[in-house]
């Protein structure tokens, strides 16, 4: 059975299942985990009684599981999903002109060499993404123009030393699992980027063609989760500069208990430090290890103040409160019931919107539209 606190569930829009929700205005953009529904567009003005407008499909053997929309542009991202594929359809980003969103056009495609794009951010003016590039090892953090969206260009790239094999670099990471970026967020001059099991880095991009490396770090030589997202706070927290990292409860480098959340002062920069770490009371009963896709998934990119939703696989919906950063403590969460024919709830995105409803995607099936009296 579903429990909640502080919260209200509203309706489920039944639908594949899916790895991103979106909301520009009262229109729900899903990214969907597997072909042929790539992406679904769904009028939730009446969050009751969400409306389908149009769906976006893919061919087998690729996926369209992120989506992110401003401006009236929709960039979705093209990843091979297995070894089949049609080489011809390619990775990379597919843009649409969504300013009527029932009837999406697309209007460019940026092309990346190997398996594509996974995960990025859109101001809508750049895009921050994680691609895979030719000549180099694993993902890469890249930034994008799409000025003219039918013609995206390449401003700048960073990537971990030793990534660059075409180069010449040394690869020092034989018998370790390779370096891969994760998910790149700009906040103001900065970008902030997970690095999976490679951790975490802060880059200057105030000159966006060449990306500088601020600092770094990674927990994952001591923790076996990686590092799905780093979420930079705009303001101030107790006079301290804070960013919430996420692991990933996947792809553990061995047996191990649930992924948690860190907060992070980086107040200082070149040294950041942890200075607290959520997990959901009850998950980690003694730390001994526990099946995947149990713990933390990622917060949302949109929040309200010092609120912050979580997608937290199999515990649903968890909203912490981190006015004291030292403390973050859970206000309200929605453990909903797991899609028909499945053991448990699989919590793989949320996003909200400006009435303060919760859109949280399961990556089986469904999305759930939640109120709160918490946002």
């Amino acid at each position: 059975m579903a429990s909640a606190k502080n919260t209200k569930h509203l309706t489920r829009f039944d639908c594949p299942g899916g790895g991103q929700v979106w909301i520009d205005g009262h229109i729900l953009y899903i990214g969907h985990m597997r072909h042929p529904t790539g992406t679904s567009i769904v009028d939730v003005a009446d969050p009751s009684k969400p409306k389908l407008l149009a769906r976006v499909e893919v061919p087998p053997g690729w996926h369209s599981h992120k989506v992110r929309v401003a401006n009236g542009i929709m960039i979705v991202n093209h990843e091979r999903q297995g070894a089949e594929g049609d080489a011809a359809f390619g990775g990379g980003l597919g843009i649409y002109d969504v300013s009527k969103p029932s009837e999406p056009r697309q209007v460019g495609k940026w092309r990346t060499h190997g398996k594509g794009v996974h995960r990025y951010d859109f101001d809508g003016r750049y895009a921050y993404i994680s691609p895979t590039v030719e000549g180099y090892v694993g993902n890469i953090a890249m930034i994008l123009d799409l000025a003219d969206p039918a013609k995206p260009e390449e401003v700048g790239r960073w990537w971990i030393p030793g990534q660059w094999k075409a180069g010449g670099e040394a690869y020092p990471w034989e018998g370790w699992t390779p370096p891969r970026c994760h998910h790149p967020m700009r906040m103001g001059d900065r970008l902030y980027v997970s690095y999976w099991h490679h951790g975490y880095y802060i880059l200057d991009i105030s000159d966006m063609t060449k990306p500088r490396l601020v600092a770094g770090g990674n927990t994952s030589p001591a923790f076996p989760h990686p590092t799905h997202t780093c979420l930079p706070i705009p303001e101030p927290l107790k006079g301290r500069k804070i960013m919430v990292v996420a692991d990933e409860d996947v792809a553990k480098l061995w047996p191990a208990a649930p992924a948690f959340t860190w907060i992070y002062d980086i107040t200082n920069e070149q040294c950041p430090v942890p200075i607290a770490t959520f997990q959901v009371e009850g998950l980690d009963k003694d730390g001994s290890p526990q099946p995947a896709m149990m713990g933390c998934h990622q917060p949302s990119e949109r929040f309200k103040g010092t609120v912050i939703p979580f997608a937290w696989f199999a515990k649903g919906l968890r909203i912490l409160d981190i006015a004291d950063p030292y403390a973050p403590r859970e206000v309200a969460f929605y453990e909903p019931e797991p899609p028909e024919g499945c053991t448990l709830a699989s919590s793989n995105d949320v996003t909200i919107d400006d009435r303060g409803l919760c859109y949280v995607i399961d990556r089986q099936r469904g999305v759930d539209i939640i109120e709160t009296s918490v946002l």
